[in-house]
């Protein structure tokens, strides 16, 4: 039962939908800015749990206008046995409900109809046999004995009944049937329906009952069809020498004919389709045969066509067989005149009135019971599409990927882990441990894994992710461990061009919603099997023993206490919430990384070769322009750097340090459009001749080296200023970015020029990657903070220049190349590291340190002048 399925107005249930949502978002969000939890991790958050929310209120909501839709289509098809959940009391649960009942009753009148083909054919198949052999026979010369005629006639005359009785059953059908009433003395109707029958010389006996000042208003014609198909079907069923009674009265307005027999009668399970066309006495009977399997139908309509009602009533007391009783009103309701029939219909020769159409076989069909219906049903409506597919498309389908309760628990035990381990504690074993942990989920959630990508992806993973545990640095760990993730996503979309890597960390958190129905999937995996409340029951009878007995043993023994501590964090009312926020934040995030792999997005799907331009300079004019600006480029540099500072000061009014910090941002972003330079060329170049192929390496080869010598001249620049005001961490990471992205177009020139002979040069989006990672590790080998401590403290050897203010800011891996200043420097950007932290937040460069930290001279009351450049800004 959903929260609101006993609401009964869809409008409202809309508005406590908002509400619900709206509060819970605000609630959530105020407690995370009141205990001081960083947005990043409190807007998603928040986020998430307003999407539960929405998700759990709205359950069911709209299920069953999107069932309706592919019910339809079968229905469409032919399939009328489907039915869609309809238990609310909104307007969609009534639509759903109406929806059954539909359906229900077109399953009856298509199986209805069914029958009637086939038992039609069954009918018409006996007589024209007979016939076929009859005339055979005749044209054969074989005689035309008297016998053998007669039978031929009796099996015409069948035909001409069963053809007749169709044509009614035609009229009906199609809403019409003539009704011409008039006033109608039912005695001798009577007399002459019971003189009718007796021509067909069945071995019975006829009884009349009927009062002789009986007048009605009917049409005598049908009212006589009525009554002769009655007493044929009384006394086919009726044993040799049996008795046939024909009653009638008058109950105040209206009147009442019976039908009695003394055949077998009619059992109370099949009164209700006795009356449908070929119903179960049709086949049925002892004496005669020759019925068409219609006249009780017809006499059905019949009634319906007086206005009245016909029904199997229970045999007399002290009597047997079947009773018919058919009640009339003494003057039928007026009826309209209809139209003119169109040519689709039976044209009737005289007048007709409007009769209703076909009425149910039986007592109205109960509305269809919603099912939950299994995959592999054979009459189950298709699976519910989410909204989600409208949203996502073919970009990302979900077509039914199975729930797997594993990667749920992982994701739960890393969400736990990351509320423990993390807050309150510096980056370092805990951290490391929550990466391996949601890794591993993230791992086994990939069933492509044991592919080279991966592997490698999973092996950058780890050593990305230990870089938390050996270095102090914040900012190369956390670099570090973002790139660790992009890694590990790669590993799960196996991700190849540069923009499929960029489409996996924007499906990374598009993921949290994609995955929703299979987290449901997931969910019902268990609770479907019937343990849904057996796993919840044993999980809070399983936290319950574990702290109330926990609390008991801990406080009775220290020894145990001591070990408790150790791994149980201190929860402290103003740490609570921020314990909750991460252990949901890194559950969602764990989560919805898992998901990624059991179903990633098509991120190179459209991935193709560009149609090549019809005219040679139409790439190469391009190119060329740019060649030429890059030589002009290296022109100007090779003057300033033979022409010496006063040449600088002569034509631009810089010094050479300032001249070589000028440009370099923009000689960074220019190799970068150098990558995109060769992209476009190489997409658009034909390489159908070998001259094409030939002016495409020449072109692309001297924009390469032109790069490259820029990359050199980048380098160069800002080695000339990290010497003339000193080494930071943004300094040495933007080196390295340049000297990463020279490699690059270095890669670029490979697979431009190689074209589809290596891989059709999708290898360059994963060569970036790992290379970028390759690049990090570097860094953090190489103990980044340590190795700019170690070339300031030089510096100051040399030139007596410092800046400490900068030193002072440095983490607690630089303290080693820091102690080696002089004792009065020393004071200036060294001090004693207060914080006791536990063997979770144990960190090798932390521990080198040895109790001191980097730390402001203020700070320390230190009394000696601690000297600070002037440094141009990063």
């Amino acid at each position: 039962m959903t929260p609101l399925e006993r609401v009964s107005s869809i409008k409202v249930k809309l508005g406590l939908l908002v509400a619900a949502s709206a509060l819970v978002a605000a609630v959530v969000a105020s407690v995370g800015r009141i205990t001081g939890v960083s947005p990043w991790i409190s807007i998603p958050v928040t986020i998430g749990i307003a999407l539960a929310v929405t998700q759990l209120l709205a359950a069911g909501m709209t299920s069953p206008l999107r069932q309706m839709t592919i019910a339809a289509r079968r229905m469409a098809r032919g399939d009328y046995s489907v039915s869609v959940p309809a238990v609310g009391a909104d307007e969609v649960g009534q639509l759903g409900r109406a929806f059954n009942t539909m359906a229900s009753d077109l399953g009856a009148v298509d199986r209805q109809r069914r029958d009637l083909v086939a038992n039609v054919s069954h009918e018409l198949r006996t007589p024209l046999a007979a016939l076929t052999v009859v005339l055979e026979n005749l044209v054969d010369g074989v005689g035309s004995d008297p016998a053998a005629l007669q039978t031929a006639l009796g099996q015409a005359e069948r035909l001409s009944r069963l053809v007749e009785d169709l044509l009614d059953l035609a009229r009906v059908d199609a809403g019409k049937a003539p009704l011409s009433t008039a006033s109608v003395e039912l005695g001798p109707l009577l007399e002459a329906c019971v003189a009718e029958t007796r021509v067909n010389g069945r071995p019975v006996t006829y009884e009349l009952d009927v009062p002789a000042s009986l007048v009605v208003e009917a049409d005598a014609d049908r009212l006589s069809q009525l009554v002769v198909n009655l007493l044929d079907n009384a006394s086919r069923h009726s044993p040799r020498g049996g008795v046939v009674t024909v009653r009638a009265g008058q109950d105040g307005d209206r009147y009442h004919l019976e039908v009695l027999d003394s055949g077998p009668g009619v059992p109370v399970a099949d009164r209700g389709r006795v009356f449908e066309p070929f119903g179960t006495l049709s086949a049925s009977g002892d004496g005669g045969g020759g019925g068409t399997g219609l006249g009780l139908a017809i006499a059905r309509w019949v009634t319906d066509l007086h206005g009245g009602s016909i029904a199997f009533l229970d045999p007399l007391p002290d009597a047997a067989g079947a009773r018919v009783r058919v009640d009339l009103p003494l003057r039928p309701p007026a009826r309209p005149v209809p139209d003119q029939l169109g040519p689709s219909h039976l044209t009737p020769t005289h007048e007709e009135s409007q009769m209703p159409t076909t009425p149910p076989a039986a007592e109205p069909a109960e509305p269809a019971k919603p099912v939950d219906i299994p995959a592999a049903a054979p009459k189950a409506a298709d699976a519910t599409p989410s909204v989600l597919d409208d949203i996502f498309g073919i970009y990302w389908p979900d077509s039914g990927v199975a729930g797997r309760f594993g990667l749920f628990i992982g994701a739960v035990v890393a969400g736990l882990l990351g509320g423990l381990l993390i807050p309150d504690r510096n980056a370092g074993l805990g951290t490391v441990i929550v990466m391996l942990a949601a890794g591993g989920v993230v791992m086994f959630a990939n069933e492509r894994r044991r592919s080279w990508f991966p592997i490698v992806c999973y092996v950058l993973f780890v050593l990305l992710s230990s870089v938390a545990v050996l270095r102090d640095a914040e900012w190369i760990v956390a670099l570090c461990l973002l790139t660790a993730v992009a890694v590990l996503l790669c590993a799960s979309t196996l991700a190849k061009t540069l923009l499929g890597i960029v489409l996996t960390g924007i499906s990374w958190p598009l993921a949290g919603l994609r995955g929703i129905p299979w987290l449901g999937r997931t969910l019902t995996s268990v609770s479907g099997k019937g343990h849904g409340a057996a796993v919840a029951r044993t999980t809070l009878l399983s936290l319950l023993g574990l702290v109330i007995f926990g609390l008991l043993f801990t406080t009775a023994d220290a020894v145990l206490g001591s070990w408790v501590d150790q791994f149980v964090p201190d929860v402290r009312p103003d740490t609570f919430a921020a314990r909750i926020f991460m252990t949901v934040f890194v559950f969602g995030v764990v989560l919805a990384a898992a998901y990624l792999a059991v179903n990633p997005p098509r991120i190179d799907r459209n991935e193709r070769t560009s149609q090549p331009v019809a005219n040679r300079y139409e790439w190469l004019a391009p190119v060329g322009v740019v060649v030429a600006v890059f030589a002009a480029f290296l022109a100007a540099q090779a003057a300033a750097v033979f022409g010496g500072e006063d040449y600088l000061r002569e034509t631009t009014g810089l010094t050479y340090a300032e001249y070589v910090h000028q440009g370099f941002g923009q000689l960074t972003v220019a190799t970068a459009l150098t990558l995109l330079v060769i992209w476009a060329a190489a997409r658009k170049a034909p390489v159908e001749t070998v001259a094409d192929r030939l002016w495409l390496r020449v072109a692309l080869g001297l924009l390469a080296a032109e790069a490259l010598v820029v990359v050199g001249s980048a380098l160069y620049r800002m080695h000339l200023y990290q010497e003339a005001y000193g080494f930071t961490q943004l300094r040495l990471l933007v080196d390295v970015f340049e000297a990463w992205l020279g490699l690059l177009v270095i890669a670029g020139l490979v697979a431009a020029v190689t074209g589809s002979a290596i891989g059709g040069g999708l290898w360059l989006g994963r060569f970036a990657l790992v290379s970028g990672a390759v690049a990090l590790l570097g860094i953090a080998a190489i103990n980044p903070d340590a190795w700019i401590a170690e070339h300031n403290v030089s510096r100051y050897a040399e030139t007596g220049k410092i800046d400490t203010d900068f030193l002072s800011g440095l983490s607690d891996d630089a303290v080693p190349a820091l102690k080696k200043l002089p004792e009065d420097m020393r004071s200036c950007v060294l001090g004693t590291n207060e914080r006791e932290g536990d063997w979770l937040e144990w960190n090798l460069g932390r521990e080198r340190a040895d109790g001191l930290t980097p730390v402001y001279a203020a700070r320390v009351g230190a009394t000696a002048v601690c000297p600070s450049e002037i440094r141009y800004v990063d």
